[in-house]
């Protein structure tokens, strides 16, 4: 195995030669032979391990287990405990869920702090079989079917190609040492039941099952890559991507695709939405109608569907500008400067009358009811809601639009329309220039 296991390592990882390497170390036989391997491999290694208080007196006896290992052999050792159980609770986790987010979070953490390049960790050809049935069980897509990455971003699992016997084998053979995990007996976990009662049936199926699954989900990913070059061709065409994280989606070219659903899918499941049956009626909704996950919104407008994050701004908020300001910032970067002439007035730029503003001005959200003088309307007002209708602003737009304000007066509907009351004229002695910057 240690052949094999070089073998592996020059031609998927060549790569690692060189780097600094933190193994996660559990004390079972996985992680054990890991450490065993890499350390006769002569590879500058670490070792971390976390003490998840999960199994009482045990969880400690692992940590001194590891302990032990790595003083004796004159290897860095990181260790951490855990209150899983209390974590679990305060975010509604399962204690699986939670251990791994407390897990990778710490390893992130020591490759930022301690300078390492990878985290490597013990998941091997078994347990890839398991998260298989495990996402097949479930319900998944093509993605749960194609098992652990070998390799994701920093995180590395050499030893997949490698079974459980094969790793235990090893480990006998070369008197590797490890700690059996009592939990692991037990059919209280999904992950348990699939090891200990559905893969032996299919393993007596089939001797070479794991072998079988091993090519079938091979396939799995050649077909996987097809589709993600698939799908990436059509998003082109489809998705337009503004530079302040705004995404729209072209109904009209999305609908022309057979199943358009897919697609809508592949491209909006990192965004947390559940509700798919509610995201795929939006297609055919009428204009306005929306749909939330927890931190975004995708909203039907028109032509198209438009994600955005779900706005945390307060509503009410208001920014005052003194007279003797220049620009301000927040919420918008805004310039204030006198001129002696003007130029052309556009959507980012007005003149006023700097006598006929009261400071401080106020910049605002806009309301319902607003009311204002369109630039060029003398004596005539409008809703600014009407406004937009006529500008057809999407729902995202108008939340997005702030107003200039002087004595409760709207002066600068920001970027989109002055307020006539404000203009220059014959009489004006200070022209004030206000730019979106």
């Amino acid at each position: 195995m240690q052949q094999k296991f070089l073998n592996h390592i020059n031609q998927n990882f060549p790569f690692l030669n060189g780097k600094k390497l933190l193994l996660a170390t559990s004390g079972g036989l996985d992680s054990m032979v890991m450490v065993d391997l890499f350390q006769k491999s002569n590879y500058a290694i670490a070792m971390a391990h976390c003490n998840f208080q999960l199994r009482g007196i045990e969880s400690f006896q692992d940590e001194k287990f590891v302990q032990d290992y790595a003083a004796s052999n004159n290897i860095r050792l990181f260790v951490t405990q855990f209150d899983t159980e209390a974590f679990a609770k305060d975010y509604k986790l399962s204690t699986q869920v939670a251990a791994r987010e407390l897990r990778y979070n710490w390893f992130y953490e020591l490759l930022e702090t301690e300078n390492f390049d990878y985290i490597l960790t013990a998941h091997h050809a078994d347990d890839n079989l398991e998260t298989f049935l495990i996402n097949f069980v479930r319900g998944t897509g093509l993605e749960g079917l194609t098992g652990i990455p070998s390799q994701n971003e920093n995180v590395i699992r050499p030893l997949l190609v490698f079974s459980r016997n094969e790793i235990e084998n090893y480990a006998k053979k070369n008197f590797v040492e490890w700690r059996e995990d009592s939990s692991n007996a037990s059919d209280k976990y999904l992950r348990n039941k699939i090891r200990h009662k559905l893969v032996p049936i299919l393993n007596e199926l089939n001797p070479d099952f794991l072998f079988s699954f091993q090519k079938t989900q091979n396939h799995l990913k050649d077909a996987a890559s097809i589709v993600n070059d698939g799908e990436y061709i059509i998003y082109q065409e489809v998705v337009r991507e503004q530079e302040d994280g705004t995404v729209f989606f072209n109904l009209k070219k999305l609908t022309q695709m057979t199943n358009y659903k897919a697609y809508l899918y592949q491209w909006l499941k990192e965004f947390d939405f559940s509700d798919w049956a509610s995201v795929y009626d939006l297609v055919e909704s009428q204009s306005g109608k929306q749909v939330l996950s927890t931190q975004f919104r995708l909203l039907k407008n028109r032509d198209f569907l438009i994600l955005t994050p779900v706005s945390t701004l307060v509503e009410n908020q208001e920014y005052f500008v003194e007279k003797s300001q220049n620009e301000v910032k927040v919420p918008l970067k805004i310039s204030f400067c006198k001129e002696a002439d003007i130029s052309l007035v556009s959507n980012a730029s007005i003149f006023v009358d700097e006598d006929k503003l009261q400071f401080p001005l106020v910049i605002r959200r806009w309301n319902e009811g607003n009311i204002f003088q369109p630039f060029g309307m003398k004596g005539k007002t409008k809703k600014v809601s009407k406004l937009f209708k006529d500008e057809k602003l999407s729902l995202i737009e108008k939340e997005n639009t702030w107003i200039l304000c002087s004595d409760n007066q709207i002066v600068w509907i920001i970027g989109i329309r002055q307020d006539e009351r404000f203009k220059i004229d014959n009489t004006t002695k200070n022209i004030l220039k206000i730019e979106l910057q």
